[in-house]
């Protein structure tokens, strides 16, 4: 059995977790804008603040599957 391919398998699920969590981000700064629109440059800068370091974690795990094939 070979356990690299798994070990990649299961590194390329951070993915998963990143898309669910910018996801949630994107639908609380969503209801944050609607009950509070002048407040929405605030927001705006926490939404994209938070979804470059979900997406960071998931270019991570990207990364490490790679490093685990191919190494």
């Amino acid at each position: 059995m070979d356990f690299t391919a798994l070990g990649a398998a299961i590194a390329v699920f951070t993915g998963l977790g990143a898309g669910l969590g910018i996801g949630m981000a994107t639908s609380k700064a969503t209801d944050a804008v609607a009950r509070q629109p002048e407040a929405d440059g605030k927001i705006l800068k926490l939404l994209v603040l938070g979804c470059a370091l979900a997406e960071a974690t998931a270019i991570y795990g990207f990364v490490i599957a790679i490093m685990i094939l191919f190494s």
